[in-house]
């Protein structure tokens, strides 16, 4: 048990005595999601509040301001299990007002405090707990890569304990699966300052499970730890400060790369730039813009031959719907939503699409191939259907027939007259409905 008192403040406002020592040297970090036992007095001893009476840890997001200074200050420096208490000046705790009715104005706050865990900084785009950050060399300085930016790590990857991945690398943030890395890193390499060093828990959303190259032979369900150190870092271009020619220039960049990855079958990666390529054209008018209109015409049917790799027929569907509303006579639009459609089981759209594109194109051989494909495919949904309603009018008939059978027995007289659906009958129904009519091939 350490006796003396620890000046966190620098000015006796905040005095820290350690009375049980902790587990381990980690620490939380500002960010981290922090759970502990607090047990708070006056200076006369009075207790105006306590968690342990309440039997219910008390938890916060450290260095985020939900608490008074002095907490913030004192949980940063607790390691795991420790025990220690807090004496906090009135301006780190409740200052000239106090907390009525519990806390009297210009008050000394005495704290007892019991680190019971904590979790990192939740970095991961839906705040799902995927990426979880803890800092453990804090830097000084405030600069920060953007999207695009390129930066030099220092990385050592571990897994079950063991270091599976120790380097020193540089990369474009944004593209490190080019690198092995994995996308977790590059997605929290954003949250980083230079010269930072953080411990990164990155679980398969984020790790392995989509990683183009895994060279490292870690299972796609793995939970990882890295740890990371941004060595160096610059800002990249911000579109909001380019005008539409240097825009222009940017988002042609972007397509290029986006072009590169496609030909390395990393799609994922080529979608990124090609996003990025049609973010920098939001400072172009592409209505008075012809090659700007052109660009993200072809950014947005590259995206959707990039979905369509990836099985993604909806996005794929969905690109392609935004480069036809640009060009409105685009032969490769039509042809790859008419391929979508296919892939959505949606025939007649895709037969309009490639009747279209033999319109636009009558040589295009590769259109009547799919053209006679969803004929033959909405005949065999037609003679499916067909075949349903058939059995189903048949069960029907055979319902009434029984009925009939029954009610005849005891009415012989009334019921002589009625006859059953023959196979023959059940077709003519169907013919006659008007919808299913309208899959037949013949339209």
């Amino acid at each position: 048990m350490a006796e003396s008192e620890i000046d966190l403040s620098g000015d006796g406002g905040v005095l820290k005595k350690i009375l049980k020592e902790g587990e381990g040297n980690d620490t939380p970090s500002n960010g981290c999601n922090v759970s502990l036992h607090y047990t708070g007095k006056l200076v006369d001893g009075k207790v105006f509040d306590s968690s342990v009476e309440r039997n219910e840890p008390f938890e916060f997001q450290l260095g985020k301001g939900s608490v008074i200074k002095a907490f913030d200050m004192g949980v940063a420096t607790m390691k795991l299990k420790e025990k220690c208490v807090l004496t906090c000046a009135p301006e780190y705790a409740y200052g000239k007002g106090g907390s009525p009715p519990s806390i009297p104005p210009n008050a000394t706050l005495i704290f007892e405090l019991e680190m019971m865990g904590w979790k990192g900084e939740d970095l991961s785009p839906d705040s799902d707990g995927s990426i979880e950050r803890v800092i453990i060399t804090k830097s000084e300085r405030r600069k920060t890569p953007t999207n695009g930016a390129h930066v030099k790590v220092n990385l050592v990857g571990k897994f079950d304990g063991k270091i599976f991945d120790e380097r020193e690398v540089e990369f474009d943030v944004g593209e490190a699966s080019e690198e092995n890395i994995i996308e977790g890193i590059d997605i929290a390499i954003l949250s980083m300052s230079q010269g930072e060093t953080s411990k990164l828990r990155i679980k398969p959303k984020y790790a392995f499970k989509d990683l183009p190259s895994n060279s490292f032979s870690i299972p796609t369900d793995a939970t990882v730890e890295y740890t990371v150190t941004l060595l160096e870092c610059e800002r990249a271009v911000e579109e909001w400060k380019l005008n539409a020619e240097e825009s222009l220039v940017q988002a042609k960049i972007f397509k290029e790369k986006g072009t590169k990855y496609v030909k390395k079958e990393n799609y994922k990666l080529a979608i990124k730039m090609y996003t990025t390529s049609n973010n920098f054209l939001s400072n172009c008018d592409v209505a008075t813009n012809n090659e700007a209109k052109l660009i993200k015409c072809m950014v947005h049917l590259n995206i959707a031959l990039c979905q369509q790799k990836l099985n993604d027929f909806i996005e794929a569907q969905n690109a392609c719907n935004v480069a036809l509303e640009l060009d409105d006579k685009n032969v490769k639009g039509y042809y790859r939503r008419g391929q979508c459609y296919i892939s959505l089981n949606e025939y007649d759209k895709a037969l309009q699409d490639f009747e279209k594109v033999q319109k636009l194109d009558p040589s295009n051989k590769a259109t009547v191939a799919q053209i006679a494909y969803c004929k033959r495919k909405k005949n065999e949904f037609y003679q499916k259907e067909k075949k349903i309603y058939a059995n189903m009018f048949a069960k029907f008939a055979a319902s009434d027939s029984q009925k009939q059978n029954s009610e005849k027995e005891a009415e012989p007289d009334i019921l002589s007259s009625c006859g059953e659906w023959t196979g023959q009958e059940a077709d003519k129904a169907f013919e006659q409905d008007e919808n299913i009519i309208m899959l037949n091939n013949d339209n």
